[in-house]
């Protein structure tokens, strides 16, 4: 997935204006103006669209990490990575939402989309590390999909 699908699916998972998705990079000591934020959740065919760095998404996510969490004056502030895959995408998701491999399992389930927890723990381990397996686009997608559903469950109709 691209970093713009990311970036979009997490604003209207947790419903968040473009102001807001600005103040998030702000969290992570990265100053973001709104129209680049406006810029990169345009789709692809829209005037004016730009790619989202990856650098830029890194920042994206330890802000909301920063957000969902908290700042620890203690812990250690988490790496920008120049590169950005969906394993890293997925991880910092994860750390953002307090998720564990069970949770992950079960998100998924919740869209229909089946893996193991030994598929899923081998997303999580070191590139280069015998087990390791990339996350595919297919997941990834999934995986917001399921979280979505749980953050933003659809309202029941009152008659």
């Amino acid at each position: 997935m691209t970093n713009n699908d990311v970036l979009r699916s997490v604003r209207y998972m947790l419903d968040l204006s473009d102001a807001k998705v600005a103040s998030i990079f702000a969290l992570a000591e990265c100053e973001v103006p709104t129209s680049d934020v406006q810029a990169w959740l345009k789709k692809e065919d829209e005037a004016d669209y730009r790619p989202c760095p990856d650098v830029l998404m890194g920042y994206f996510l330890n802000g909301l990490i920063f957000l969902r969490r908290g700042k620890s004056d203690d812990a250690p502030v988490p790496s920008i990575e120049r590169k950005m895959t969906n394993n890293i995408v997925l991880k910092k998701l994860r750390i953002a939402f307090d998720l564990k491999t069970t949770d992950i399992a079960e998100i998924l389930k919740k869209v229909d989309f089946a893996v193991s927890q030994a598929e899923i723990g081998a997303i999580f381990r070191k590139p280069g590390h015998k087990n390791y397996r990339e996350c595919g686009d297919q997941i990834l997608r999934n995986f917001l999909k399921g979280l979505t559903l749980i953050q933003r469950p659809a309202r029941v109709k009152t008659a």
